[in-house]
């Protein structure tokens, strides 16, 4: 997915509420960093699942993927604005941290108090069902947590302090 943030609106470095937090903004950052643990959070519960890894050892994999694939695409899109590859981890790291870790949070919070989600296997539509509403559910609780970082010049506004139209 080439995600070039062109939808979304520039912010200041103050710590003052930024004129582009609006719902619109903190949708469009949600979806990146969505799109980013979905691919880390399946792969990682496809991976483990196919290898009969028990519980703990799949969610770890998938939580670290959901971590890697979200900041390689902020990674990608800061690369492509000009940064260098140090500076392009420091925005990548300040962008999504908290974003993934709130998703992945509720994501796997989700899955954990699902009866039998954590014991499904690939073929079952629980699997699937669990993680699709599980990553349904994460999105809507990680919208606000962005819009107010949005609104405060971090998270995703960091991305915009240094990206090259």
């Amino acid at each position: 997915m080439d995600h070039e943030h062109t939808a979304h609106a520039h912010t200041g470095h103050t710590d003052a509420a930024q004129p582009g937090a609006t719902w619109a903004v903190a949708v469009q950052a949600t979806l990146h960093c969505l799109t980013g643990c979905a691919i880390g959070e399946v792969l990682g519960m496809v991976i483990g699942t196919a290898l009969g890894w028990g519980n703990l050892p799949t969610t770890v994999l998938a939580i670290v993927l959901a971590f890697v694939f979200g900041y390689s695409l902020t990674l990608r899109g800061a690369l492509k604005g000009g940064l260098d590859f140090r500076a392009a981890v420091r925005v990548a790291l300040a962008a999504d941290t908290l974003s993934i870790a709130v998703m992945e949070l509720i994501d796997n919070g989700v899955i954990v108090l699902w009866p039998d989600a954590m014991d499904a296997k690939l073929a079952d539509l629980l699997f699937w069902a669990s993680l699709a509403i599980s990553l349904a559910i994460a999105f809507v609780v990680t919208v606000p947590v962005n819009k107010w970082m949005i609104g405060r010049g971090k998270g995703h506004a960091v991305v915009h302090q240094h990206h090259a139209h």
